[in-house]
């Protein structure tokens, strides 16, 4: 049975190994492998093979049990789990590390830490809890801090150059906007800066990806489409139903580093930039979507409605779908395309589309969820649009739409997971029951459960969501086993 020290859920941002090895309470000790990983989180077991219990990113504490003969299967087995490291203690079980095992780490370049008979686990995974913590509220200050920097800069008389200034500043980098050839920041080397233009040729042609990454130089490159072609100053050529040809703006970033929250100051600055450089005037709605991604409240910008918010998913242009339905507060970059309107919409050829009920402006976030689940009501259903039900069951019409919504929601989870959150659920939340019933530690089961809530991006002890999800695991195709008796 796995024994996992006990933790709380553990945040998203992960500690490197780099600051985890310094710490002299510890005093751990890097012996094989490389000296630097990202990990997730910590798991500790004597099993012969506990590649069934990891989640993948942790670092695996371990005596030595069940290391057997056969240190290079075990290393190999960790190794294809994604585990980021392995922790062995010496003492009692081992006097020493043994030599076999770390050269398995170095073959299989798993990094390899000795822990010292001073130190229990449960050190180790409360210092590695209280690292990512602490790294996660540093992380979340510096995004709000830099989101509000950029909305200053945006405001500005000559909003973009201030706004590339101050991307360049908070992620301590390059920024280019092309085709624009406006730039901000240090320059990268010549080879980082030559796999940055072909970063930005990518995602800046008709077809092409939103987002791209690269690394050239020791330099960590990203480039963001903006979503318009041309540029600000000249509209399209074109009708907006014909297939664009010309360049789409783009957002290339280009650091030194790569920082926890870096993805989403380029991903707020590529917002901004996308509103000020559109073919329409910024108006009022342009900043009311702003508000909205900036958190904000859209409710001191928009007229009282009612609006509609619509998901969208297809093989036309955003912004051609945008003029259709009388808006130019439109979301590009994701997937699906996010719009808000104050029109009825209506079906689109080349879309699929998810409409919420009429909403005030105060209420656009659920409206927002419901556009989204009637996107997946429409998917399942192939039909073009799709409006919004009423909540509950009486929303999922028919069992064909009621198997394909769960398989939508679940689709995140491995088989593991969701065993054990239908467990959870069944057991209304209890660590003991829900562990007994599964056969393992209460703790592996608050780590899945935590892993659970991580991926599908929900709170579990909202009442709802664990309606939603204990109805989908109901609904969900069962996995092919072998046959009953008789069978």
């Amino acid at each position: 049975m796995e024994a996992p020290p006990a933790a709380p859920s553990p945040p998203t941002t992960p500690v490197p190994l780099g600051v985890l090895l310094p710490d002299r309470e510890l005093g751990l000790r890097h012996l094989a492998g490389p000296a630097e990983a990202d990990v997730h989180g910590v798991h500790a077991s004597e099993m012969a093979d506990p590649s069934p219990y990891l989640l993948g990113g942790e670092l695996l504490l371990t005596a030595g049990a069940g290391l057997g003969t056969d240190p290079d299967g075990y290393v190999a087995r960790l190794a294809e789990a994604g585990v980021a490291a392995l922790g062995f203690g010496v003492a009692p079980v081992h006097e020493a590390v043994p030599a076999g095992l770390a050269e398995a780490c170095a073959h299989h370049g798993l990094p390899l830490l000795e822990v010292p008979p001073g130190t229990p686990f449960s050190a180790v995974a409360r210092t590695v809890w209280r690292l990512m913590a602490g790294a996660r509220t540093r992380e979340l200050r510096r995004v709000t801090e830099a989101q509000q920097s950029l909305a200053a800069a945006a405001a500005r008389p000559d909003p973009v150059p201030a706004v590339l200034s101050r991307l360049a500043a908070s992620l301590g980098g390059h920024v280019t906007l092309r085709p624009d050839d406006r730039s901000a920041g240090n320059p990268p080397p010549a080879e980082a800066a030559a796999a940055l233009r072909a970063l930005l040729a990518r995602v800046g042609r008709a077809g092409g990806p939103a987002t791209a990454t690269d690394q050239a130089g020791g330099w960590h490159l990203t480039a963001h489409a903006l979503g318009g072609p041309g540029s600000a100053a000249e509209p399209a050529s074109e009708p907006a139903s014909e297939p664009r040809t010309e360049a789409v703006r783009a957002l290339g970033t280009a650091t030194p580093a790569r920082a926890p929250g870096d993805h989403t100051i380029a991903s707020v600055a590529a917002v901004l930039l996308t509103l000020l450089t559109a073919h329409r005037p910024a108006g009022p709605e342009a900043a009311a979507l702003t508000r909205l991604l900036l958190d904000g409240d859209p409710a001191a910008a928009l007229p009282p409605g009612p609006w509609h918010v619509v998901h969208a998913r297809g093989t036309g242009d955003p912004q051609a779908l945008a003029a259709a339905l009388g808006t130019v507060l439109v979301d590009p970059r994701g997937d699906p395309v996010r719009l808000l309107t104050e029109r009825e919409p209506g079906a689109r050829a080349g879309w699929r589309l998810g409409v919420s009920a009429p909403a005030a402006p105060g209420a656009l976030p659920a409206a927002d969820a419901q556009a989204r689940r009637a996107l997946e009501r429409a998917e399942a259903a192939r039909t073009p649009l799709a409006r919004h039900a009423a909540p509950g069951f009486s929303g999922l019409v028919g069992e064909a739409e009621a198997r394909a919504h769960a398989a939508a929601l679940l689709a995140p989870l491995s088989p593991v997971l969701r065993e054990t959150l239908r467990g959870w659920l069944a057991h209304h939340g209890g660590w003991d029951r829900t562990a007994a019933a599964l056969g393992v530690h209460r703790n592996t089961v608050r780590q899945r459960v935590a892993r659970c809530a991580e991926l599908l991006g929900r709170d579990l002890d909202d009442p709802d969501t664990r309606m939603e999800l204990w109805f989908a695991l109901r609904w969900e195709e069962p996995p092919p086993g072998p046959p009953g008796p008789g069978g």
